[in-house]
């Protein structure tokens, strides 16, 4: 028996939501495509060194730190970029059909990142066009997505699907770094293949079972509005990715002229933005909803709550592979894979609560989870805080569970919140405005944790460099130059699983100073050591940032409240 639901959007009309089978196709679909699309964002960051060897390129040499940020950030900077528009496009053309279409696009630049043939700064470019052609179908699939399971689902069952759907994709974003490490391993083009099959198969089942369900408003596309939005935030984004670089002399680039000038420029596009979606007739995103408490609390404390999940994150990682693993006795190479192996209890906290508090939301409302989870996972940053920089392993994996099950308890009533709060002609929109809110909050979180990481190595890991190279025999000239390089290098070289000090000297250093004082140099307590002290300053200083973010979530959460259908009561013919 299908289930109907009244709309309060277009006079007349009556929203039908799909009986039992539909829905669990619709929502295994769906999943199939978050996972897809979630994975690839991460699967990249392990598979960098790999990925830059195939095809003959130094990520670290003069020129090709831009290669390689872009390598990392393009998918993700166009996926944000998008999901508000291909959101939009759905709301009128059709959901299911821009998924499709998503699934389809995404499907074939898979295959044709892993067919490439060329080589050198010409490859790394071309691979990186097709990553960004890769996001767009993974923008197509996020944006969508969350609005058919909203349209297939009723009331009493959204926020267990969501809970699902949400699930998946943050656990394949772990499972990406691991199966990334697996593959690179093996060959670089393994890591763009691994999606084709699942994409062939996700498509060809989309097109032939999945169905508009929801409300269709007939409207005319915004060119002005889309086109300053998307130009708004690729400014700001690439003002965010280039301030990491250094410029002028200085280990960032954030008052470069350049970086200013997209920092400014992206934030009056947008003034422009929502100047224009104030006076056109059909507007790309009823600014309207931000009326909506519910809706603007909500979105409030994902960008916050993402901003905080995405530096810790970054910070474990490199954590781990900077100092933790090679004082452990990981060689530098393999310390990507082991990296996310010891960061499965979060993935495991993860699946633990997010289909249960998507579940217990349906019938108690989302508040208390949504806060909760927030205020838990404030907590477990502070209490990161307490570990010694060479932890025992055991009280360090309690601790990311922890987190791991708070984000989980906060992540599905959250979208319920925030799907539940819009109109049915909305969902679209809707839909494409929490995945931006969710990978701008992760943007965010890259450049200010990488920041507040490099300001605190600045001031003191030169010097403690300088003095530990010219301890080992190398030229007081030689080691002022190296330790003088911005400590962003360092940090790269370590997350890309290359031994810091190896790529700092160079061949001819190692040489001059002996095979004794090299293997020193080079072993796997030396980079570590100097790194540990002024590593966990900027630790500090990161991990309380990320627990006052987190714990703004919690506030916004608590202010959002809970959120009922705005499609008026559901009653089964």
């Amino acid at each position: 028996m299908a289930v109907i639901a009244e709309t309060g959007t277009p006079e007349g009309t009556r929203e039908r939501t799909p009986g039992d089978r539909y829905k669990w196709v619709a929502l295994s679909n769906t999943t199939l495509g978050t996972f897809m699309a979630m994975m690839n964002q991460s699967i990249v960051i392990i598979s960098l060194p790999a990925i830059f060897n195939g095809i003959r390129v130094d990520p670290l040499g003069p020129g090709n730190v831009g290669l390689l940020l872009w390598m990392l950030m393009g998918y993700l900077i166009v996926s944000a970029v998008l999901v508000v528009t291909m959101g939009r496009i759905g709301d009128i053309f059709g959901r299911v059909r821009m998924y499709n279409a998503g699934f389809a696009v995404f499907t074939v630049a898979s295959v044709a990142l892993a067919a490439s043939p060329f080589m050198g700064s010409t490859g790394a470019l071309v691979l990186i066009v097709l990553r960004v052609v890769q996001g767009i179908g993974g923008a197509l699939l996020m944006a969508n997505s969350m609005a058919i399971i909203t349209d297939a689902f009723p009331v009493t069952e959204r926020g267990m699907a969501l809970g699902i759907n949400i699930m998946a994709g943050i656990l394949a974003s772990f499972l990406g770094l691991l199966l990334g490490g697996v593959l690179a391993g093996v060959e670089w083009r393994l890591v763009f293949l691994v999606s084709v099959p699942f994409g062939i198969f996700g498509t060809v089942w989309a097109y032939l079972k999945l169905r508009d369900n929801g409300v269709r408003t007939a409207a005319r596309l915004d060119w002005w509005g889309n086109l300053t939005f998307a130009t708004g935030l690729v400014l700001l984004m690439l003002g965010l990715t280039y301030g990491l670089m250094p410029n002028g002399g200085h280990p960032m680039g954030w008052g470069g002229p350049w970086v200013l000038a997209e920092l400014i420029g992206g934030t009056a596009v947008l003034a422009l933005f929502v100047l224009i979606e104030t006076r056109v007739e059909d507007p790309m995103f009823h600014l309207s909803l931000f009326r909506i408490r519910a809706f603007l609390g909500g979105g409030l404390a994902n960008l916050l709550a993402n901003m905080g999940r995405g530096g810790l994150q970054f910070m474990l990682i490199l954590w781990l592979q900077g100092i933790w693993l090679p004082l452990h006795g990981y060689s530098y190479a393999s310390t990507p894979l082991w990296s996310g192996i010891y960061l499965i209890p979060m993935s495991v906290g993860f699946l633990g609560t997010g289909p249960l508090a998507g579940r217990l939301s349906d019938h108690y409302g989302q508040r208390w989870f949504s806060t909760g989870g927030m205020a838990g996972a404030a907590v477990s940053f502070l209490a990161l805080l307490f570990l010694p920089v060479n932890f025992s392993y055991w009280p360090f994996a309690a601790l990311i569970l922890a987190n791991g099950l708070c984000v989980g308890m906060f992540s599905a009533p959250n979208t319920t919140t925030l799907m539940n709060a819009v109109p049915a002609d909305q969902r679209g929109a809707a839909s494409g405005m929490r995945a931006t809110f969710m990978n701008a909050g992760f943007v965010l979180s890259i450049g200010i944790f990488f920041s507040l990481v490099i300001a605190g190595l600045s001031g003191t890991l030169p010097g403690a460099m300088t003095r530990g190279l010219v301890a080992q025999g190398v030229p007081l000239a030689t080691a002022h130059q190296v330790a003088s390089l911005p400590p962003v290098g360092t940090l790269f070289a370590a997350f890309l699983g290359y031994n810091p000090m190896e790529h700092l000297l160079g061949h001819q250093v190692l040489t001059q100073i002996g095979p004794a004082h090299a293997a020193t140099v080079t072993g796997r307590t030396f980079f570590p050591g100097l790194i540990s002290g002024p590593f966990h300053h900027g630790l500090v200083i990161a991990f309380s940032a990320a627990a006052l973010l987190c714990a703004a979530a919690a506030v916004s959460s608590l202010w959002a409240g809970d959120s009922h259908p705005r499609t008026g009561a559901e009653v089964a013919p």
